[in-house]
């Protein structure tokens, strides 16, 4: 082989026979799965056997991300399935690879296409590890039977695949997971913008990036979206009042209260003081019994008057001082 060739070869099985094979290079990680024509690079079909291949010295010299796939649709179908990017006619694979990685793609022990990958590049096959990840994540999802259960394994989950992802040592495969987990139309997305807020993950993917791949567009396009998100997160925070306008706000109202009590209490304690003035001399004597705590008939004793009396010039001064017991009275003049 000559150097700085590449060689990427593998097997489709009787259905796919007759498709065409496309091989694509994934500049937006966005698109890193699907059917979008700006991104194929070669085409080509299987022979009699299912076997096809690329092979070219055309590739950069670092790793990006490639996809090939097989498409069954017919040249009049292509237009209307692949308006969206996803037809339910092609079958895929996602791979790292540059210009000297010689990879192939068997049939697996079940014979099924694409789920195998066999090459001397590691980081090839390190999107197909995540995508068995995200299989079991699925069927695991399935067995859950109520929303609280999702919930609650929501977070493992996406925990898994963040750390997985890191443990694989190479920055375009955490990619991959990170475009899974922030997918905006993923259940997953609000507890990525939870996440974001406080994990410095996402940083430290961020300075990965940079270090291996600098000018790549996949770390120009990280950089960019790690912005806007967090400026998005800011945007829903500010959106509700901050914790200090209510902190005063409860502050105000319990002023307003208090000085509402205060200035009430005054107001009737002047009103009370006027009419305490207004006592008879008997009242006023009657008052200062009440004080000392002597009842009513040992203040009929001290006034040589009947207790009836007594309890006639009690309810008066009740009246004058608008209070109803004997404790409100002496609540009055406590110091």
């Amino acid at each position: 082989m000559l150097a700085a060739q590449y060689e990427f070869s593998g097997f489709v099985d009787s259905e796919n026979l007759d498709g065409n094979i496309y091989l694509s290079v994934v500049e937006d990680y966005r698109k890193i799965s699907g059917v979008h024509p700006e991104q194929i690079i070669n085409k080509t079909k299987a022979d009699s056997t299912g076997y096809f291949s690329f092979v070219g010295n055309n590739l950069p010299l670092e790793n990006k991300i490639y996809r090939i796939h097989v498409d069954m649709c017919s040249d009049n179908e292509q237009g209307i399935n692949h308006f969206t990017g996803h037809c339910p006619n092609t079958k895929e694979i996602v791979f790292a690879a540059n210009n000297s990685t010689v990879l192939s793609l068997p049939f697996s022990f079940e014979n099924e296409i694409f789920c195998k990958v066999i090459s001397e590049n590691e980081k090839a096959k390190t999107f197909l590890k995540i995508d068995s990840l995200k299989h079991d994540m699925r069927f695991a999802f399935g067995t859950y039977r109520s929303e609280a259960n999702r919930k609650l394994n929501s977070k493992k989950w996406f925990s898994i695949l963040q750390q997985y992802g890191e443990q694989l040592q190479e920055p375009l495969a955490e990619l991959y997971s990170y475009s899974f987990l922030s997918e905006r139309s993923s259940d997953l997305y609000n507890y990525y913008l939870e996440d974001l807020k406080t994990n410095p993950y996402y940083d430290h993917l961020l300075q990965r990036l940079q270090a291996k791949y600098p000018n790549s567009p996949y770390t120009l396009q990280y950089e960019k979206e790690l912005k806007s998100d967090r400026i998005l997160i800011s945007s829903q925070e500010q959106a509700g009042l901050d914790w200090w306008v209510y902190l005063l706000g409860g502050i105000a109202i319990l002023s307003l209260v208090g000085n509402y009590y205060f200035f009430g209490k005054v107001k009737k304690m002047k009103k009370q003081e006027s009419n305490a003035a207004s006592l008879s001399a008997q009242e006023q004597k009657v008052l200062d019994q009440i004080l000392s705590d002597k009842t009513n008939k040992e203040i009929a004793t001290e006034l040589f008057v009947s207790v009836s009396t007594v309890k006639t010039h009690v309810n008066n001064l009740y009246k004058k001082l608008q209070v109803s017991s004997r404790d409100e009275v002496k609540s009055l003049y406590q110091k």
